[in-house]
């Protein structure tokens, strides 16, 4: 196409579009469709100059195109998951109120600081570009081991499990944040799978999968073994070209994973599961359709931690609970959906790693408090008490918010 004439109309659209970070990519889309365009002019008899400028009226005014453009290639904020956001945060507060023996306002403070340290590390994963973590997996990795490493030989150990590391008056929980960047760093492979063939890299890829697996045991940490195994399993599902190899292979190992985890909770139940003998059922039955208000009789030990859903539908009564299980449901379910909005590989893959990394320890708490499952230190997202556990919920909420801020102002890199 002509050159001069051409660069003037993408800058007359162009200047109509605030987001600088589409600029890009709007301009390779108009090139695309205004070339085209020509082509088909040019197969119907008209000259190259002619045609392109069929092709220019064609597409109609620049003002009005570039306003169009802004309209669809702009930020968005999905204010519905920020808005569950608040409410599972607001709800955190309910059992510090009601639940614990000592001076809940102590922990109300606290509680009220780490939400406070919560949202920064939301806001500070939302307003980057996320795109540029995906080159630097390997930093991501190294960093989730040295954390783990760092936990496991200098941290300080409560309830049996070596996960804390203390510095400066501040505890942090070091797998749990490893975990997080195993997440990252896993994303960043699979958005580059096409760069890991042959069996020797494949090889190494099956070696890096299954090490973080038998670090969470050592610390031990069921809970995060299996976070993280079904979080990168999910990921490879949705990453790789050819879906039913991907489909196949995940399976396999989702067996060997389910045989081996098995084989370790039935080996070593004392290490990884709770030895307390808690009538859950009885409690529950005792709940109604109301409950019993929050300031009531019930003497249950971490009501405010793992065993907060128990506490809450006591409390508070089965219709809170049912309510609390949707909404729940739904933010897992709209970052799920969230996911497909994007055409950009890592983002996708961030948000379904992350669907994952909220519905294991979601489930699980719930069934345990419904004395279905076993009982493990399992926090409910978001509502557990616990300041590691916000803060990197959080962290990983904003770079799923980020994902979709970005979906209709980056690049396509998903082949369909």
């Amino acid at each position: 196409m002509s050159s001069s004439k051409f660069e003037e109309y993408l800058s007359k659209v162009i200047s109509k579009v605030k987001s600088k970070e589409a600029h890009s990519m709007i301009k390779k889309e108009l090139s695309n469709h205004m070339e085209e365009l020509s082509r088909s002019f040019q197969e119907r008899g008209l000259s190259v100059k002619d045609a392109d400028k069929k092709a220019m009226q064609e597409m109609g005014d620049p003002s009005t195109v570039g306003k169009n453009m802004n309209h669809l290639h702009k930020p968005r904020m999905d204010w519905l998951l920020i808005a569950l956001f608040v409410l599972l945060a607001g709800i955190s507060f309910l059992p510090l109120m009601g639940s614990v023996s000592v001076p809940s306002l102590s922990f109300m403070k606290t509680q009220a600081v780490w939400v406070f340290l919560a949202v920064l590390a939301l806001i500070g994963f939302l307003f980057f570009d996320y795109r540029k973590l995906k080159n630097l997996w390997m930093y991501f990795y190294g960093c989730g081991l040295l954390l783990f490493f760092t936990t496991f030989l200098v941290g300080v150990e409560i309830n049996g499990a070596k996960r804390w590391i203390s510095f400066g008056g501040i505890t942090i929980d070091g797998p749990l944040i490893s975990l997080f960047l195993f997440l990252i760093a896993w994303a960043g492979i699979f958005a580059k799978i096409n760069e890991f063939k042959g069996w020797k890299k494949q090889g190494m890829l099956l070696f890096l999968f299954w090490t973080p697996v038998l670090f969470y045991l050592m610390v031990p940490q069921l809970l995060f073994s299996i976070i993280y195994f079904f979080s990168v399993l999910a990921m490879y599902v949705f990453s790789y070209p050819q879906k039913q190899f991907a489909i196949k292979a995940a399976v396999g190992n989702l067996l060997i994973g389910i045989l081996f985890f098995s084989m370790m909770i039935l080996t070593f139940p004392n290490r990884y599961l709770s030895d307390t003998l808690i009538p859950l059922k009885d409690i529950l039955s005792e709940a109604g359709w109301f409950g019993n208000g929050l300031y009531n009789d019930l003497k249950l030990a971490e009501a405010h931690t793992d065993l907060v859903f128990p506490f809450l539908v006591y409390s508070f009564g089965w219709a809170f609970g049912i309510v609390l299980c949707l909404l729940l449901f739904a933010f897992i379910l709209r970052i799920s959906l969230n996911a497909f909005k994007t055409e950009d590989l890592f983002g996708r893959l961030i948000a379904i790693g992350g669907a994952a990394f909220f519905i294991v320890p979601a489930c699980w708490n719930i069934l345990m408090g419904l004395g279905i499952v076993p009982i493990m230190l399992v926090p409910l997202p978001f509502i557990s008490y616990g300041g590691s556990l916000l803060v990197v919920y959080s962290a990983l909420l904003g770079l799923i918010l980020n994902v979709y801020r970005r979906k209709d102002i980056v690049e396509p890199t998903i082949v369909n």
